[in-house]
């Protein structure tokens, strides 16, 4: 693990942060809510000290790259918003604190009074307030505007920023703080995005060229986009040429004279700050440190002149910390300057050991660390430079009641050469699991002399984290149970992965509910692999008068007095690498009763973005996944129905290709079921269909954020709800996150309508779900978010899709369909 660069790149980086003191703050909702080509520019470019604030750790929507979702989605994307941040030279917050968290991207909403219902007005303000306190930000700016174009989360937290101007300044705001060691801080301007307001104070350019980059800020800030590949980010065109970013002035301190200008009234360097600074001996000092950062800087990229400048600079600020401490400042001044000393203590480490060239490597057998048990680590600490490191040390941080023993050679360390430092890690039988959202509980701790001063530095070992000796894994890991069907017995197998390097023998077991059978009882099983798996194999029958209903069976490994319910999620991917996710090792098991045609033979065509086709299968239909050559070559006149995942028109082109044969299938007799899509999916608004329609936009207008929204069947007659099963009002009851989401604008008048559904207050939308005849078959189109409902077993959604996947076998049950579409559609 190389967790230093050695590259000029790297170097330079370090070092832009010496020029500046002022600091700025960028507020958003959600991981990728950042305002990437400003923060470049303001950190990379000029050196000004950013950070952002996010508020949930982005566990809504799709996963663009694998089916990690929820939590573990959660997970994921807050180490996506950690590269991301990296990249940017910023540092990056979340007010959300753990998973399940109540701060927590359940989705869009409309309004931030909706949102904040949610989350907690509260609790989020309290975070947000509390989170400025300590980042001390000069300038503010929320990502977004508090306008109705904007969807509820991002609308809550500009909203919040905004009354935080003033009140994280107040101390009887919060005064809990106080006790935290945590004082109250005047945030000197806020801003907010300009563009197309007509309402700009002022502007930046940005759309300059990094002289060690060769691209602009903005191409940098979308290539730190890249990281959010959950979400296929940064693949935007970035022309390199000028581009002013316009903000609008909301709320000020300084004098009404300097807000023409971004930093009009605020310090950017010490320099600057010595202006404001009464006492005559601190003031000379800080011109006299301002000339030694820009020493610095001027010596690039010369390593050795850099890591001696950098020794001098340090103790220059040492001493200014001790002299300010003890000096008769006005409170708040003295707070701020310490603040703003001590950060520059934390750039100065990091330019310093940037300009020493090391590379660290952690070499150890079983990263995955047991409790009770000792481990072996080596660190490889090596000189890539040309200059002998005469005086240096590696230790380990680690948390209360660990230990570690050390070995180690080499009393300095020539160019080229390695240090080896060899420990023993006792991990305490009580430590705590690895938490994702928490620091790495292994760091380590080098220090190296330069100049009078000596270089520390932290580095998080997160590939040592604390797991359970075992995970244990139910597979399926939901099923549904129709009291329609024949009572059966149900397959559950149960995979057991150890992480403990010693073997094990493990009993495994299911808890059942009171009533259900386990036909076979608890296995023995010897896991005689380190990271190896062993598989058990049960039969449950649940009672013969089930009743409707969810039902939660457990998992469970016995290991001498130890029983272990968890599963251990592995995450893990090369932009992020591995996490981990903890979570009850359960089956879900809901009861209903779902009506299905006798023979319905169903293709499938997977996006990758949805897993309705396992569902379905596990519920009895007979489904078949669609490949490529299925597509091209398959006669698809076999199946009674076709089925379109979710934007499934964006990640699979083989669908694009091979649509002519799709229509051709439904012309001569097929029906065919699309799922939603969005009007960036490279259809350009636009779904291919037999007869227009086309997406809505904004989507936040053309969406139902409410789960509970009211669904009004406007053709209540329609087979669509009636065969197989008899839709009633409690079938849309239960629904999870949304009702549906790019909704079609306007449509052909060959499609008929069936039903309408609304968020509160605002006007019926009625493409839900848009049919039409074509030929001998029929086309249906649903952006109602079904999808989301059957994976998360609502019984409802289910026989409402099933309705929808039977249609084709209902064309005789109602006559003239032509005559009952509506006409062409026009909303605004």
């Amino acid at each position: 693990m190389a967790t230093q660069h050695t590259n000029q790149q790297a170097l330079w980086e370090a070092l832009q942060p010496l020029q500046s003191i002022l600091t700025f703050l960028n507020t958003g909702a959600h991981p990728d809510d950042e305002r990437s080509d400003l923060l470049s520019f303001l950190a990379k470019g000029i050196g000004v000290d950013t950070s952002a604030i996010i508020a949930n750790r982005g566990e809504g929507g799709q996963n663009e790259i694998g089916d990690e979702s929820g939590n573990a989605l959660g997970i994921l994307r807050t180490k996506e918003m950690a590269a991301a941040a990296a990249s940017l030279s910023i540092h990056a917050v979340h007010l959300s604190e753990t998973t399940n968290d109540p701060i927590y991207d359940y989705g869009i909403e409309k309004t931030a009074e909706d949102t904040l219902r949610k989350w907690g007005a509260v609790r989020t303000y309290e975070r947000l307030v509390r989170s400025i306190r300590k980042l001390k930000p000069d300038i503010v700016m929320p990502s977004f505007r508090d306008n109705n174009k904007e969807h509820g989360h991002h609308r809550a937290i500009t909203a919040l920023t905004l009354q935080a101007f003033r009140d994280a300044a107040n101390p009887e705001k919060f005064p809990e703080h106080l006790a935290m060691g945590i004082s109250p801080w005047q945030i000197k301007k806020l801003y907010v995005p300009a563009e197309d307001s007509g309402k700009e104070t002022c502007s930046l350019e940005i759309g300059l060229h990094s002289p060690i980059h060769g691209q602009t800020y903005p191409q940098l800030g979308e290539q730190s986009r890249l990281a959010h590949r959950t979400q296929g980010m940064g693949k935007r065109i970035i022309p390199s040429s000028p581009r002013a970013f316009p903000l609008e002035l909301i709320d000020s301190i300084v004098s009404s004279k300097q807000t023409d200008s971004f930093f009009a009234g605020i310090a950017f360097s010490f320099r600057d700050y010595a202006a404001a600074v009464k006492d005559p001996n601190i003031n000379a000092k800080l011109h006299q440190l301002q000339n030694k950062l820009d020493a610095v800087i001027t010596a690039f990229p010369d390593r050795e002149a850099i890591l001696a400048l950098t020794g001098e600079a340090l103790a220059a600020v040492d001493e200014l910390i001790v002299i300010t401490a003890k000096t008769s400042l006005e409170t708040s001044q003295k707070e701020e300057l310490l603040y703003k000393l001590k950060r520059k203590t934390v750039q100065l480490q990091k330019a310093g050991f940037a300009a020493a060239s090391l590379s660290l490597e952690t070499v150890v057998a079983y990263p995955v660390l047991s409790r009770g048990r000792d481990t072996r680590l080596r660190l490889k600490l090596t000189n890539n430079g040309s200059a002998t490191i005469p005086e240096f040390d590696i230790n380990l941080r680690l948390p209360a009641g660990w230990q570690a023993a050390k070995q180690s050679w080499k009393q300095n360390l020539k160019p080229q050469e390695t240090a080896l430092f060899d420990f023993v890690i006792s991990v305490p039988e009580d430590a705590d699991y690895v938490n994702p959202y928490q620091p790495a509980a292994v760091q380590a701790f080098i220090q190296l002399q330069a100049a009078s001063a000596v270089l520390e530095q932290h580095l998080p070992l997160e590939e040592l984290v604390v797991l359970p000796d075992v995970s244990v894994t139910c597979s399926p890991e939901s099923i549904v149970i129709n009291t329609q069907g024949k009572r059966s017995v149900i397959p559950v197998k149960v995979q057991v992965k150890r992480y403990r390097p010693e073997k094990l023998t493990a009993s495994i077991n299911l808890k059942l509910p009171k009533g259900w059978t386990l036909i076979t009882g608890h296995q023995e099983t010897v896991l005689d692999r380190h990271l190896g798996e062993k598989e058990a194999e049960f039969l449950i029958l649940p009672p013969k008068e089930v009743e409707h209903g969810e039902f939660s069976i457990q998992a469970e490994a016995v290991i001498g007095e130890s029983i272990l319910t968890e599963h251990i999620q592995e995450i893990s991917y090369n932009h992020i690498g591995t996490a981990y996710y903890r979570a009850p090792a359960r089956l879900q098991a809901t009861v209903f009763e779902l009506a299905k045609p006798k023979s319905l033979n169903i293709g499938y065509v997977e996006s990758g973005f949805d897993h309705v086709a396992d569902a379905l299968a596990a519920a009895g239909f007979h489904i078949t996944k669609l490949s490529e050559m299925d597509l091209a070559m398959r006669d698809l006149s076999e199946y009674d129905t076709i089925v379109i995942g979710i934007r499934a028109y964006l990640s699979r082109s083989d669908l694009k290709k091979n649509h002519s044969r799709i229509l051709d299938y439904v012309h001569n007799g097929g029906h065919l079921v699309v799922q939603y899509h969005k009007p960036s999916d490279g259809l350009d608004g636009t779904v291919p269909a037999p007869y227009p329609f086309k997406l809505g936009t904004p989507s936040i207008r053309w969406r139902v954020a409410d789960e509970k929204a009211k669904v009004t069947i406007t053709d209540p007659a329609s087979p669509l709800f009636s065969y197989p099963n008899q839709i009633h009002q409690e079938d849309w009851e239960n629904w999870v996150q949304e009702r549906g989401l790019y909704f079609p604008k306007e449509w052909s008048d060959q499609f008929q309508t069936v039903l309408q559904v609304s968020d509160r207050n605002e006007a019926p939308l009625d493409s839900g779900i848009l049919l039409a005849n074509y030929g001998k078959g029929t086309y249906l189109y649903t952006n109602l978010v079904f999808y989301r409902q059957i994976q998360n077993q609502v019984a409802g959604a289910y026989r409402m899709f099933t309705n929808l996947l039977s249609y084709g076998k209902t064309r005789n049950l109602k006559k003239g369909n032509e005559a009952a579409a509506g006409k062409t559609k026009r909303i605004s």
